[in-house]
């Protein structure tokens, strides 16, 4: 094979990333060295390659399922969003500054990088098409296929000018289209029908079909719509895939995601001891990287919710302040909403809290922050003695240690810079010497992303938990977080193999889109 697609979308989360992943696991299955991109993503669940660079965790699940390593050509424009207008702009891995929306789409030359030391200037989304083409063809020079997926819809009218990351990569790149559409939100015909009729005669020629995601009955029924949908759009539909509990990957933003949704889907593993652990997890503004407690809630007998009222935190027996673009905002809100208090009424009970990265840093006695939310010093929660002072470059690195007796690894993705000057160590190397975090009675810091996908440090981790919170829970000797996500990447490639016309697809990667494709009117407005 020798190829590529687009996967996009009728929607946000119509399952564009589960969808170019189980392409991704079922071609790799085939034989065939295949890799994803992505040219342009907006997300707050980021991860770290092995050189250093910052990627949407969604392509590193991807290229999981490619098993292959993870790099910053699969993912070369990143956002970060701060606030409701701005986001922090990511290019081949590596921060270069915050910008507008209105800086970001708008015309070439504004000014729109609104951080210190920002080296963006206005319309910048249309400069990178360079950029994100350079990074496909090399993958494509590497790999059999590259399976891109899009963003958003490629009928977003306003923004198909400077579009890089749907019909604007797939005419440059001439890559046939695939769009899938999530039948159980409804609308799925009247979606598919359109997205199309508002392209342009030339996106229209390499839109190839349509794929139906979460479908629930009989398929019998849906039929004769894809034949009507056929007559209407002179396009097929390459497959209806059922819906399945718990079958994201670590999704761009939203709560349902990866394994953590399985468990809030459906019943919760039946623990090994004779108690269930509850873990209440505090959604702050702006939460990043909440992926780090799907760990937990893989494993049997872990129920996770996320809270957002104080009362939610009487009954947890672990309380976890995950990570935040916003941590002086993240505090603020703790403070408005009587969250703060509880939690420390807990400290002071010796109550288990877990805060990472910037809940690590919320916990801490003082924080100097010019960069993010350019607040200057603000007093933390002054439960962990850190000190906090936000720096311009951003620390991005795959560290490895030692905890509670256990090998871990993790990533590190921030801008604040702890100093740490009492408490217990957390995470150390092998002679001792500290790593990371510290711990103080039941209270525990981190900036380690990741590191509760250790085995063996998870459970260690629990039970401590289950210790101090009178819990006769105990962690499941055999569960594997890795052998957990490897099934669930085998679950998506067999879908796509058993409710996907594979040899059709296998054409279109190979072959691009079928010439001849009727133009569907009105088409895309001048």
């Amino acid at each position: 094979m020798s190829g590529g697609l687009l996967v996009a979308g009728t929607t946000s989360d119509a399952g564009k990333s589960v969808v170019t992943a189980g392409i991704c696991r079922w071609l790799v299955r085939q034989g065939v060295k295949v890799a994803p991109f992505k040219a342009q993503n907006m997300s707050l669940n980021s991860f770290v390659t092995r050189e250093g660079a910052e990627i949407g965790r969604a392509q590193a699940m991807q290229a999981q399922a490619c098993r292959i390593e993870p790099t910053a050509l699969m993912n070369p424009v990143l956002l970060k969003p701060g606030g409701e207008r701005s986001s922090q702009v990511v290019l081949l891995g590596r921060p270069v500054g915050e910008m507008s929306a209105r800086g970001f789409f708008g015309e070439t030359g504004e000014p729109g990088g609104s951080s210190p030391g920002s080296r963006l200037r206005g319309g910048r989304q249309e400069e990178l098409l360079g950029n994100v083409l350079d990074c496909l063809a090399e993958l494509r020079g590497t790999y059999d296929a590259v399976i891109c997926e899009g963003a958003g819809s490629p009928a977003e009218i306003n923004l198909r000018r400077t579009d890089i990351v749907n019909m604007g990569i797939a005419r440059n790149a001439r890559l046939p289209v695939l769009v899938v559409g999530d039948i159980d939100r409804g609308g799925v015909f009247a979606s598919f029908f359109g997205t199309v009729a508002l392209l342009s005669p030339q996106d229209q020629e390499l839109v190839a079909g349509f794929l139906v995601n979460k479908f629930r009955g009989d398929v019998s029924l849906l039929e004769p719509g894809l034949d009507m949908l056929r007559g209407l759009t002179g396009r097929r539909t390459y497959g209806v895939l059922p819906f399945r509990h718990g079958l994201g990957i670590d999704e761009e933003d939203g709560m349902a995601v990866s394994l953590r949704g399985a468990v809030r889907e459906s019943a919760v593993s039946a623990p090994v001891g004779e108690d269930v652990l509850r873990v209440a997890v505090c959604a702050v503004p702006l939460m990043s990287n909440f992926t780090d407690v799907d760990a937990l809630a893989a494993e049997p007998g872990v129920v996770v919710r996320f809270v957002d009222r104080p009362e939610e935190l009487a009954d947890a027996d672990l309380v976890v302040l995950p990570g935040t673009r916003g941590t002086v905002r993240a505090l603020e809100w703790l403070r408005e909403r009587g969250l703060a208090d509880a939690i420390l009424r807990r400290v002071a009970e010796q109550r288990p809290v877990l805060g990472v990265c910037g809940g690590f840093q919320i916990l801490g006695e003082h924080i100097e922050d010019e960069v993010e939310s350019r607040a200057g010093e603000v007093a933390g929660l002054g439960v962990l003695p850190v000190r906090v002072r936000f720096a311009r470059e951003k620390t991005l690195t795959r560290p490895v240690g030692e905890a509670l007796g256990e090998r871990v690894e993790g990533y590190e993705i921030h801008h604040g810079v702890a100093d740490v000057t009492g408490g217990r160590t957390f995470i150390h190397d092998d002679e001792g010497h500290s790593l990371d975090g510290c711990r103080v009675g039941q209270t525990w810091g981190t900036h380690w992303h990741g590191s509760l996908e250790s085995d063996g440090f998870r459970r260690a981790f629990l039970r401590e938990v289950a210790a101090a919170a009178g819990r006769r829970f105990v962690p499941a000797a055999e569960t594997s977080f890795a052998a957990l996500r490897e099934a669930q990447l085998d679950r998506l490639g067999d879908l796509i193999e058993q409710h996907a016309d594979t040899d059709a697809l296998w054409r279109l990667i190979e072959s691009g889109a079928p010439q001849g494709l009727p133009f569907i009117p009105p088409g895309a407005p001048a």
